[in-house]
Order: C-alpha cells, then structure tokens, then sequence
C-alpha cells in the first residue's frame, strides 16, 4: 500500500493576514478515489498546486508517486490528438491509447484530427487517457465536467469507475456519487477526510451540524445558569462578609470567625461555579465553526398575467439553412422553470439567443409576450472588468442588494475589494447570478449558470428558486439542480 502524508501543512499567500491552510496532517492510501469539495475561496486548487510543489510552504508531504495536473495547457494545439498522447505518454503504444477510447465509448478515429477542432467532450478525453496511460502517476482532476452535456458526463462515469488513484475537485453532487470513495472536504478550520460519497459525507455532516447545535444550546443555556448562580453566591459572600462588623438584636457582637468561615465557603463555591463557566465556555467555542452559514438568497420576480409567456410550434432553428435540431413544440407560462437539455452542439444557447432577440434564422412559429424584462446569466465570464461597484452601476441594479446577495454567496470582505477579472472562475459565477436575482424580472435566462459554482451555493440557488418560483429558463448540465428546480425538460435531439 502506497501513502501520500501530509504532515502540518501550513500556507499562506503573501500580503494575507491568514492562512489558507494551518498544521494540517492527513494521509492518502494511493488506491483511494477522493472528490475534493468545499466553497468557492477555500482553496481547493490552491490545495492542488502545493501537491505539485508549486508554491513554497511550510510543513512536509512526502510520496513515492508523481503528481499529473488536470487540466493542463497544451502549447500547440494545431498537432494531431494522438501526438499529442504520444508527447504526454511516449512510452504507449496505439492500441493501448484505442483501448482506453473504447472505454469511453469514444471513436478512434478522433485520434487523427487536430486537438483544436475536436468539442471541449472530445478534448477532455483526449487528455484524460493521456494521463491515466502514464505509469506511476496519481491524478490531480481539477472540475473536468463544466460545459460537458450528460452523455459525455456519463461515459467519464464509466471510464473513471474502472481507474483508481485520482483527487476529483468537482461540484456535481450526482458525479461524485457515482465516481468516488472518499470525500476530502476542505472546511473552515481544518481538511477532513470521510470514506464514502458526497451523500454519505452529507449525511455525516448534518448530523455532525445537528449534534453541534444541540450541545452549543444546552452550554449557552448552562452559561446562563451558572454565571447567574455565580452573581448570587459572589453576593451573598459580600452580604456574609460585610455582616461581620454588624451586631445582633441583643446588642452583643457577631461570632466573626463563623461569619468569616460562611463568607470564604461561599465565595469558593463562587470560583468553582466561574472554573465551569470557562469550561463550558472553552467547549462551546470549539463547535460550529466547521458549519457553513447558508444564509437564504432573494429573488423578487415581476409579476405578469398574461400567459402563455411564450410559445412555439414546430420550431427549428437553422445555420446556413440547416435545422441543427429536430422540431420543438412548446409553451411557456408564469412560474414555469424550463431546463433546456441535449448534447453539446444540439442548440441550447441558439434558443436562448432567440429568446433574447438575437437575430436567429427559424422555421416554424415563435412567440413571445413584448415588453418583458429579461435578466440574463451568460455562460462566460470574460466581459467581467473592473471592480463590483462600477459593475453594479453599469448593469443599474441596487449595490447593497448586489452585495448582500454576494455576502451570502460567501464572499469575504477582501473578495470584494478584488478585480472583477483577477477572481476565481466560481466567483465570477457568483457576480453573474448575483446580479441577476438583485434584477426584477419577468423571466429569468441562465445558460450554464453552474459551471464552477460550489454545493452549498448550489443548494442557495435551488432553494430560492423553489420559494420564490420566478419564471425561469435555463441550460443546466447537473442533473440533480435540473430535478430539483425544472417543471418542464425540453430535451433537443440533433437533426439528422
């Protein structure tokens, strides 16, 4: 049995008060297959790079196998696929690279085309084989599925089911689940490591959380009492002590040795009762700080009474005159949510783009209601420029509200004083979605909304959407969001 240890790990970057990481010990048994979870900002990738030895820190980590990054940057991107596998894995030969797509249900024949031109699926693939072909080698799978439709999804299940040795960052609850079997979880104070799925660990967690609660609940109520008996005993000492100096009804004095003996007994019952306050308080400040507040998320949709919203007969939209997907037939009401389902390619984002107005070349009818307002999450982040205040003002939405809803997200004071384009892909996700529920609409267009968004802030999102049921359509590749949220699937089947 191979270990990677971790022996006191501590990291920081330069400039920041805090750690990320403080005295963190844990081993890794090679064979394992980890999910690595945790919200945006808590360092997960950073986590990676110091496997790789990419930044200084302090504390050890010692293995007797290579470390391979997923995914990393392939300079020239015009060679062919399988040279490409040749340069990352010289020792291979061809079969064992077909062998490996044939696990993944993939054709061979992709091998002879240039990387460049193959889907985000297929590149995936490409690089993924590349990497598990290598001898000796535990992988570091940095969020492989974002963009990637539920087939492509499925056939990574499979292949990766059949490998072992690999850290899997991801925030897919149902890939995770049917991927690993451990959960290394990065928390507020410490790296914690459960054997199990993401549900198991979920399950511990609540439970560990409830636990919590009601131990941090029945000290706060012992607090209480204790420092109450602690305040009567402590004046009764005084009253006792001060009675010494008194006379009785009879005029004769006090016995002021028994005075003194009843006063110093009280006030050591005194100190004991304040010893099991500073006990209890020490316990209690021991719990919770692993539970992450999830604070609930607003969205206040306009109001519309006409319905249906939208509707469409038989329609396909085309490029250069031909259907990319077979007729559509549907209709759209308020308080619907319709997820937009289909393989890469089979024009989601085409529907989209019309709905927003784009010009779009269909046939078949398409109608929708004039004069609604629309808030619209694109699946990129590369127009996000300049800081949060100037943004909030460009897109005329209420700063407060915008960064409320942020805050809640689980941006940091320092998170918001960040460029817009020096952020974290999740974080510009969280400026994307936050801008949008601070919007009032009367439907809301999200196109892969989700791509690099953390699980809890996942569990956010579903739960305002359950409360405040705003008309909703979107394109969304994690299956349990979309069972959660979706009243209506409009799944696209490509033409031809």
């Amino acid at each position: 049995m191979s270990l990677i240890n971790v022996s006191n790990l501590s990291f920081g970057y330069d400039g920041n008060i805090d750690n990320i990481f403080e005295d963190v010990s844990f081993h890794i048994d090679t064979d394992w297959k980890l999910g690595l979870i945790g919200r945006n900002g808590k360092g997960k990738t950073t986590f990676l790079k110091l496997l790789l030895g990419q930044y200084p820190y302090k504390g050890s980590i010692s293995k007797n196998v290579e470390f391979d990054y997923f995914p990393f940057e392939i300079k020239n991107k015009e060679r062919l696929a399988i040279e490409i596998v040749n340069e990352i894995a010289p020792q291979v030969e061809d079969w064992e690279i077909m062998k490996e797509l044939n696990l993944l249900n993939t054709d061979t024949e992709i091998l002879y085309r240039n990387f460049n031109i193959l889907s985000g699926g297929e590149q995936v693939k490409i690089l993924l084989i590349s990497l598990f072909l290598k001898s000796n080698n535990f992988l570091l799978i940095d969020e492989p599925t974002n963009h990637l439709d539920s087939e492509t999804r499925d056939s990574l299940v499979e292949y990766l089911n059949r490998k072992k040795g690999f850290i899997l960052v991801s925030h897919d609850r149902n890939f995770l689940d049917k991927v690993v079997d451990h959960i290394i979880s990065i928390n507020n104070t410490n790296i914690d490591i459960q054997k199990g799925n993401y549900s198991s660990w979920q399950e511990n967690k609540e439970r560990q959380d409830n636990f919590e609660l009601m131990q941090n609940e029945r000290l706060t109520k012992d607090i209480k009492h204790l420092e109450a008996a602690a305040k009567n005993t402590a004046n009764w000492s005084d009253k006792v002590e001060k009675s010494k100096f008194n006379t009785n009804n009879s005029g004769s004095d006090i016995d002021r040795g028994y005075v003194g003996h009843k006063s110093a007994k009280m006030m050591k019952r005194s100190k004991v009762l304040e010893q099991r306050i500073e006990k209890s308080i020490e316990q209690k400040s021991s719990l919770l700080n692993n539970m992450d507040r999830s604070d609930s998320l607003k969205i206040v949709p306009l109001q519309n009474n006409r319905n249906p919203v939208m509707i469409a007969n038989q329609l396909q939209i085309k490029y250069q005159d031909k259907a990319i997907f077979l007729p559509q037939t549907f209709e759209i009401n308020q308080g619907d949510r319709i997820a937009i389902t289909g393989k890469n390619g089979a024009g989601k984002s085409s529907i989209l783009k019309l709905i927003l107005g784009e010009e779009m070349a269909y046939s078949g009818t398409f109608k929708m209601i004039n004069d609604l307002k629309i808030s619209y999450v694109s699946q990129s982040t590369e127009s996000l420029k300049g800081n949060l205040k100037q943004y909030a003002q460009e897109n005329e939405v209420e700063e407060s509200i915008f960064k409320a809803m942020l805050s809640k997200m689980g941006f940091s004071n320092s998170d918001f004083d960040t460029k817009l384009e020096e952020m974290s892909e999740g974080q510009k996700k969280k400026v994307l979605i936050a801008k949008s529920i601070s919007e009032q609409a009367n439907i809301y267009i999200w196109d892969e909304p989700l791509n690099y968004i953390d699980i809890l802030t996942r569990e956010q999102i579903e739960e305002a959407i359950l409360k405040y049921t705003p008309t909703m359509i979107f394109v969304e590749h994690d299956e349990y969001f979309i069972k959660k949220v979706a009243t209506q699937i409009i799944n696209l089947k490509k033409e031809g």
